[in-house]
């Protein structure tokens, strides 16, 4: 059985921190791309951040640069995105997804390149 969970959202006001939790059963998440996408009510899904295999090297999108940060945490077999700093229009549902070629880099310019999603946790982001 092959499944990603996030965990970790909630209600946070402005400001504060938050540490959302991208969990695999069936497979493991070291030897692939790992992204974290979010989407809010009416807009697009948009990258986040992501983590390559091959590597290790990150992105992020340029709205959450110097406030969230990505990371493996390979013996729990997750990944998580530690969001800081937290702004109202930070408020969204959020994804993480493995990419399972075995190409290794990953992207945040698209949800194409993955091919295996979780079922997304709300953060909501208000005082």
């Amino acid at each position: 059985q092959l499944r990603l969970v996030e965990s970790g959202g909630g209600l946070v006001q402005p400001g504060g921190s938050r540490r959302l939790s991208c969990a695999a059963s069936g497979f493991r998440l070291g030897v692939y791309a790992i992204g974290w996408f979010r989407q809010a009510p009416g807009k697009e899904r948009e990258g986040v951040s992501c983590i390559s295999s091959s590597d290790g090297i990150t992105f992020y999108a340029n709205s959450v640069k110097g406030r969230f940060t990505i990371s493996r945490d390979n013996a729990k077999n997750t990944v998580s995105l530690q969001m800081n700093s937290l702004k109202p229009e930070d408020t969204a549902v959020y994804y993480c997804a493995a990419d399972f070629r075995p190409i290794g880099s990953c992207t945040i310019a698209g949800p194409r390149p993955y091919n295996y999603w979780g079922q997304g946790t709300q953060v909501t982001v208000s005082s």
